[in-house]
């Protein structure tokens, strides 16, 4: 059943002046289940308000979530990963990982000798029993002595209920020099605000470059890198053309409803994904087919800042 809700207001900057920006259900694995995001006018801050309290959110990670995380080969994102920290050779050389899943980043940067942590809350696929591992919130962490070269944070800080609590803690944590690496989607990219390609609410808070320079700026950390490419996940801005068809042609932006049946969501009804199957979702689907052959040269001539949805941010911490 669903859980209790909360209503909320700005996390960055205490604004209660929001104004709805959309809303979408929970596409995978509670579509009766509706979420709205809203935008702060004061700071430009997206966050799911409404939105169900932090002792209900096991609800929306079943196990079949985390399946992803065993089935699939990720060596390739981690050496896009470790690329952000390739330059930080002294030894020892500590790292938090935030968010850590099965342990395997961490892993990956212990064989290229760092000392390495996680933070995870969730239920790992696998154990972790090689490295320490804190079961518990980030801002549980003691503070204590300055302990951390890095802190990274792969696509972590759309998921929780206090970002900058998460902020602060990572400001406490690192050592004067050190380096956060963190990566988001982008609230002012189109597939991220008009396209309906947040995961909600698994993500609750949506960032823009302002408002991570906010939060940063709190923290007592320093913007240094702003990355958008999909090479390490990618949230490609698929049905740009039926948007571009309402807003000229129809003029409104698209609703939930003005969106195709997806192919994964066809086959599962029609009971079948082979070759039949694909032939007559094409043929019934014909400007979904359109708007997917023509999306690679959309991204190619559109801005980054329009077509990519996630971004990769690099913060430095002043020397002590």
């Amino acid at each position: 059943m669903p859980q209790p809700m909360e209503s909320v207001a700005c996390n960055l900057c205490g604004s209660v002046d929001l104004r709805p920006a959309y809303s979408q259900p929970d596409e995978l694995f509670h579509p009766e289940e509706w979420f709205t995001v809203v935008e702060c006018k004061s700071c430009g801050l997206g966050f799911v308000n409404p939105r169900p309290i932090r002792e209900g959110m096991n609800r929306y990670y079943p196990s079949e979530f985390y399946q992803t995380f065993v089935e699939t080969d990720h060596s390739q994102r981690y050496a896009e990963e470790a690329a952000y920290l390739a330059d930080i050779v002294d030894s020892p050389r500590a790292l938090l990982d935030v968010g850590c899943a099965n342990g395997d980043f961490p892993r990956y940067m212990r064989d290229k000798g760092w000392l390495v942590e996680g933070v995870e809350i969730g239920v790992s696929a696998r154990g972790i029993d090689d490295f320490p591992v804190y079961r518990c919130e980030l801002t549980q962490l003691e503070s204590g002595e300055k302990r951390y070269d890095a802190i990274t944070a792969w696509a972590v800080f759309e998921h929780v209920h206090d970002p900058m609590a998460y902020f602060k803690k990572v400001g406490q944590l690192l050592k004067g020099g050190g380096r956060f690496v963190f990566l988001v989607t982008d609230f002012q990219s189109l597939p991220s605000r008009n396209l309906f390609r947040e995961d909600l609410p698994r993500h609750l808070y949506f960032f823009t470059e302002d408002t991570v320079r906010g939060y940063l700026e709190t923290a007592g950390l320093h913007l240094a890198k702003v990355d958008r490419h999909n090479r390490i996940f990618s949230m490609r801005p698929v049905n740009w053309l039926r948007y571009y068809f309402y807003r000229k042609c129809l003029g409104r932006d698209l609703n939930w409803h003005d969106l195709p049946e997806t192919p994964r969501d066809y086959f599962k009804r029609v009971g079948n994904s082979g070759l039949t199957a694909k032939i007559a979702y094409v043929a019934t689907h014909p400007f979904a087919l359109l708007d997917r052959l023509l999306l690679p040269f959309f991204e190619l001539l559109a801005p980054r800042s329009l077509t990519g949805g996630i971004v990769t941010y690099v913060a430095t911490k002043q020397n002590d």
